[in-house]
């Protein structure tokens, strides 16, 4: 029999949907991939490190230059002083980062507070860890902090809370006041943070807010990012945790038992990118919203309820006024007979009903895929 930590969770439900849409041939908004090119200076810099040479194990924490790169980027956007050499570890990813941040920082009975509704990935992380999750509802359909249940969720094994914003699956950027609001419990309760900043530079309303910078939060942040997102490249697998010496030691002891490290030309070409000027990040945000804004007209023409995103590159959206259905069922059926395939909202909720009436779409695509699923999208109504 396998182990029974994996009975109480299921496989990706992101990536079973996008099995469903390769087998119907819908159009995938289910999966947060881009369909368009990542920038051409990182692909001719993996090129040339795979010409060079660059092709054996990197440094098990990461390339210098790419650590010296996240140092300088943290420096230059959020007045960060990073150490590359004692405070960065490059992963597989930020779903890496995040699994080996959970083994290095969390003991078997300690609490974790997750806000919900969370990645997939989180509760999983948090089991595999032999960690108690506590989940913190956002309240829809402004999907906002609620501060008295946020408080209530801290209690003497509390040991760390997950903050990821922007937000997915809801697309919120959390305000200054609700990351002061978590900043204040975790110095009180002295708690460590887990940020999940992976969409940091897609946004189309409010700041990004990096909560090491806050006061007393530099000691007890683990900052998580990476190339994904930023520079549409997800199948480079590129992330890093920024963390203080002392816990970075850990993740690290971690990281090198789990995956050795991340592909060495990649990080090369990784340096490269975080090196990009402010305009490349303003063209990328605008890009979203123009997809964002498609997307939206055409979902509320079909009739879903939403809140617009503020950032990242999702919607999460109900269908009650189409169907009956719970989520897995109006997935299926969207992608078979709609020609669109999203996600069933409970994959995002550790229970299955309070997701049944959501499903969330991408809008990282091409505006032609786009405009080809909203054809679809608008005459659902007619279909149901």
């Amino acid at each position: 029999m396998p182990a029974r930590r994996t009975s109480s969770f299921s496989e990706s439900m992101i990536r079973e949907m996008t099995r469903v849409a390769q087998q119907t041939g819908a159009i995938n908004l289910a999966q947060g991939f881009p369909d368009f090119p990542m920038p051409a200076p990182m692909k001719e810099a993996a090129c040339a490190a795979i010409r060079g040479d660059i092709n054996q194990y990197a440094i098990t924490w990461g390339a210098p230059s790419l650590r010296l790169a996240i140092a300088e980027k943290y420096r230059r956007m959020y007045g960060m002083d990073v150490d590359p050499d004692r405070e960065v570890t490059v992963t597989c990813g930020a779903t890496e980062a995040m699994a080996a941040v959970f083994l290095a920082l969390v003991d078997p009975g300690d609490e974790v507070i997750i806000l919900e509704p969370f990645y997939e990935n989180y509760g999983p992380d948090a089991i595999l860890a032999d960690a108690r999750p506590v989940f913190v509802p956002l309240e829809g359909p402004d999907w906002r902090l609620d501060p008295e249940r946020l408080r209530a969720a801290f209690g003497p094994r509390t040991k760390a809370i997950v903050v990821n914003t922007p937000h997915n699956p809801t697309g919120r950027v959390l305000t200054r006041e609700e990351m002061t609001l978590i900043a204040e419990l975790c110095v009180e309760h002295d708690v460590w943070a887990i940020t999940d900043e992976i969409y940091e530079h897609i946004r189309y309303a409010g700041s990004h807010h990096v909560l090491a910078t806050w006061p007393g939060m530099s000691q007890r942040t683990i900052t998580i990012s990476g190339l994904s997102k930023t520079f549409s490249c997800t199948g480079w697998r590129i992330g890093y945790a920024i963390a203080p010496a002392g816990i970075s030691g850990a993740i690290r002891k971690v990281h090198d038992f789990l995956t050795v490290g991340a592909p060495a030309p990649l990080q090369e070409a990784g340096a490269v990118g975080l090196a990009f000027d402010a305009d490349y990040y303003n063209r990328l945000a605008q890009r979203y919203r123009e997809g964002r804004d498609l997307l939206c007209g055409a979902l509320s023409e079909a009739g879903f309820s939403f809140t617009a995103p503020e950032g990242a590159y999702y919607v999460l959206a109900g269908f009650s006024a189409l169907s009956d259905a719970d989520d897995v069922g109006f997935a299926h059926w969207l992608a078979e007979e709609g020609g669109v395939a999203t996600v069933p909202g409970s994959s995002f909720y550790h229970k299955r009903a309070l997701g049944r009436g959501l499903v969330r779409f991408a809008f990282c695509k091409r505006m032609e895929t786009l405009e080809a699923a909203a054809e679809r999208l608008v005459g659902l109504q007619a279909r149901v």
